[in-house]
C-alpha cells in the first residue's frame, strides 16, 4: 500500500475523522483563552481547573450508575463542565481578593479535586483505568456524542474569546484602566475564569486535565516570539495549536503512543525551535534596511555651526554625507 493509499484509509476511518474533527476544534479553541491567561499571569489556571473538572467527572459518572443510564461516562462530560465553572469561579474570586492565604486555599481545592474525583469514580463502579482517558486524553476513543459536546463548546469559547477580545484585552492586561474606562471588570473577570473552564472540558479528551494547561500556554509562548499585537498574537497561536493537535494524531495513527503526550511534545519542540531562530530571525530584520526604496543620505553643509563634523570625516570638506 502506498503512502497516499495510508493516507485514505486513515481519512476514511470513522474514528480517525471524529479524532482530528476534535483535534481541530480543540487546537483552535485552547490558545484562544490561553492568550489571556498568560496576559493576565495564570498560566497554570488551567491546570488547576482541570484538576477540578476530574472530580465532575467522577460526578457526573456515579449520578449516570446510579440512574442506570447507558454508558455510565454519558454524564461525565456536563459534570466536568459544571465543577470546571464552579472552580474557575472560586479561583477568579480568590486571585481578586489578593490575600497570601489564597494561595494556600487553592492548592488544597486542586489536590482535593484529583483525590476525590479518584475516590468517586471506585465509588460509581470504575476502576482507575477509567479515569486515565479524561487524565491523560484519549481522542481515539471519541464518540459521537462527545464530538457533538466539544464542538459546541469550541465554537462557544471561540465566539465569546474573538468577539469580546477587547474588552477581555482590557481587563487582562490591566484592570484599573478597564475599571476606570467603564468596563465591567468582575464580569469580563468571570467570563474569562467561564472560558478558561470549557476549554480544560473540551479538551480533556485530546489532551488530558493533566496536559490541557500545556495546550493553552505553549502555542501563546510560541506566538509571542514573532508577533507584535495581541491580536495576531491569538491568530498565529490558534493556528500552530490547530497544527501540533492534527499533526501529533497522525503520528499516533501510525506509532503506538499516546496522542495527549504526543500533542504536547511536539508544541514544546515547536517553541524550542522558534526560541532558537527567533534571535538570528531578529537580527537579520534589524540589519536590513526597513525602507528599501527611499534614499538614507543627508548632506550636512559644513557652514552649519550647529553640526559637528562626523567622525572619519575630512576637516574643511563642503558636505558630509551621514548614513
Amino acid at each position: 500500500m502506498t503512502g497516499w493509499e495510508q493516507v485514505l484509509t486513515m481519512l476514511g476511518s470513522p474514528l480517525m475523522q471524529r479524532a482530528i474533527i476534535a483535534a481541530v476544534l480543540v487546537g483552535a479553541a485552547a490558545p484562544v483563552v490561553g492568550t489571556f491567561l498568560v496576559q493576565r499571569r495564570m498560566a497554570l489556571m488551567g491546570d488547576g481547573v482541570g484538576h477540578v473538572a476530574l472530580t465532575g467527572v467522577a460526578l457526573g459518572w456515579l449520578v449516570g450508575s446510579w440512574a442506570a443510564i447507558s454508558p455510565a461516562d454519558t454524564l461525565a462530560v456536563p459534570g466536568a463542565v459544571i465543577a470546571a465553572i464552579v472552580g474557575s469561579v472560586v479561583i477568579e474570586l480568590v486571585r481578586e481578593r489578593g490575600r497570601t492565604s489564597g494561595d494556600l486555599a487553592l492548592a488544597i481545592m486542586f489536590y482535593g479535586g484529583i483525590a476525590g474525583g479518584v475516590l468517586l469514580m471506585n465509588l460509581a463502579g470504575g476502576t482507575n483505568a477509567s479515569l486515565m482517558g479524561y487524565l491523560f486524553g484519549s481522542i481515539s476513543t471519541v464518540s459521537t456524542q462527545d464530538l457533538w459536546w466539544t464542538a459546541a463548546l469550541a465554537v462557544l469559547v471561540l465566539c465569546v474569546g474573538v468577539g469580546l477580545r477587547g474588552a477581555l484585552f482590557a481587563v487582562s492586561h490591566d484592570e484599573e484602566f478597564a475599571r476606570a474606562s467603564g468596563l465591567p471588570v468582575r464580569l469580563l473577570s468571570m467570563v474569562v475564569a467561564t472560558l478558561a473552564a470549557l476549554t480544560v472540558t473540551i479538551a480533556m479528551r485530546v489532551v488530558g486535565v493533566l496536559l490541557v494547561s500545556a495546550l493553552m500556554i505553549v502555542p501563546v509562548a510560541i506566538a509571542q516570539l514573532y508577533a507584535r499585537s495581541f491580536g495576531r498574537t491569538m491568530a498565529v497561536a490558534s493556528g500552530i495549536g490547530t497544527t501540533v493537535s492534527v499533526v501529533g494524531l497522525v503520528v499516533t495513527y501510525w506509532r503506538d503512543i499516546p496522542p495527549g503526550a504526543t500533542i504536547v511534545v511536539l508544541a514544546i519542540v515547536v517553541y524550542a525551535a522558534a526560541a532558537v531562530l527567533q534571535p538570528l530571525l531578529t537580527r537579520r530584520h534589524a540589519d536590513s534596511d526597513p525602507h528599501p526604496d527611499m534614499s538614507d543620505d543627508v548632506v550636512v553643509p559644513a557652514s552649519d555651526p550647529d553640526c559637528a563634523t562626523p567622525a572619519g570625516s575630512a576637516a574643511g570638506e563642503p558636505g558630509t554625507s551621514v548614513r
